[in-house]
């Protein structure tokens, strides 16, 4: 970039993903707070083979009493077993993976901690099993949980997209600004209806719902570091719309404009499909980008050299069938 002021530096769309998602996750207390929770359950579920059979053994457990009493339904590549997987601090999609099965199996995970919190031999994780019992049964985790597989959900298929190998630059554009579409719905109208699956879901496992309007407690933290405020200001305004605005602003960031517009450009010279996407306009567009390469007389005489240049480039059989 020192030798050529005019470039640009594009990071791999997936890469730039993760960057935004790992900024959130790294700028939101909430979100620090949660991933730490989770590492923690982490640590204790899976220390040993024991515990991961205890899991497993307890889900099929689940399993088998939900289709006694019709709950569940038999089916190819239905009830498959599942466990909890440790994320990778590089990839952010293994982060989905892990909260997807811990809000999808949470009776079979409380069910083995609460067990082992009751077994002599495991008297020495007594302290960090009794801490994580009562984390993973506070209404806090329970909503950052789904906020995080809400907002890692929307994310989750726009990477496996971008990581596509056959991914052509329009179609990745296109997911991006779909994804920032997306990630601003919760935000105008999705409040009430996240707020009525996280209280259905708490009701179901006998979890406690705070009052909206009652003053906010943050769980197992002082208050001293938690500005005075009601649960309604906290979960809504601090938590559910902090997320929502500060991925929003990370992708605005990430994926700005001039790089958007410098590689729809770019697009309009790929070859494949005998030049079919060809655009002299946006070829043009892509000159002005470098203002040290093209002059404005160089400009002019760009727009009059590509009718030349397609029509030669679509007749040359090295360029056939791509």
């Amino acid at each position: 970039m020192k030798e050529s002021p005019s470039a640009y530096y594009i990071h791999c769309f997936a890469h730039q993903l993760q960057l935004v998602l790992v900024a959130v996750a790294k700028g939101n207390d909430e979100c620090v707070w949660f991933f730490d929770r989770v590492s923690l359950l982490l640590n204790i579920i899976g220390v040993s083979c024991k515990r991961h059979d205890m899991l497993r053994d307890a889900r099929l457990h689940n399993i088998m009493k939900l289709l006694e009493c019709g709950e569940l339904q038999t089916g190819s590549g239905l009830n498959q077993e599942m466990g909890l997987p440790r994320p990778g601090d590089t990839r952010w999609g293994s982060h989905y993976k892990t909260v997807l099965n811990i809000v999808a199996m949470y009776p079979t995970i409380r069910d083995v901690i609460i067990t082992l919190g009751q077994d002599a031999s495991q008297r020495s994780d007594w302290p960090k099993i009794d801490t994580i019992v009562g984390v993973f049964e506070s209404f806090d985790f329970i909503f950052n949980a789904h906020l995080m597989l809400v907002i890692l959900g929307y994310t989750s298929d726009l990477s496996d997209c971008l990581q596509r190998r056959d991914q052509d630059i329009l179609s990745a554009m296109a997911m991006v600004r779909l994804a920032k579409d997306r990630i601003q719905e919760p935000r105008s109208n999705g409040w009430d209806a996240f707020l009525q699956r996280v209280t259905l879901f708490c009701n179901k496992h006998s979890i406690q719902v705070p009052t909206m309007e009652d003053n906010y407690v943050p769980y197992g933290r002082s208050t001293r570091f938690v500005r005075p405020q009601t649960n309604d200001d906290h979960f809504r305004r601090e938590v559910f719309l902090g997320v929502i605005d500060q991925i929003s602003q990370e992708l605005e960031n990430r994926f700005d404009e001039i790089n958007m517009e410098l590689l729809s450009c770019m697009s309009a010279l790929n070859p494949a499909n005998s030049f079919a996407a060809f655009d002299a306009h946006k070829v043009c567009k892509l000159a002005e980008f470098y203002p040290e390469d093209f002059s404005s007389a160089d400009l002019i005489h760009l727009e009059l050299q590509l009718g030349n240049y397609i029509g030669d480039m679509r007749k040359d059989e090295n360029f056939q069938g791509l």
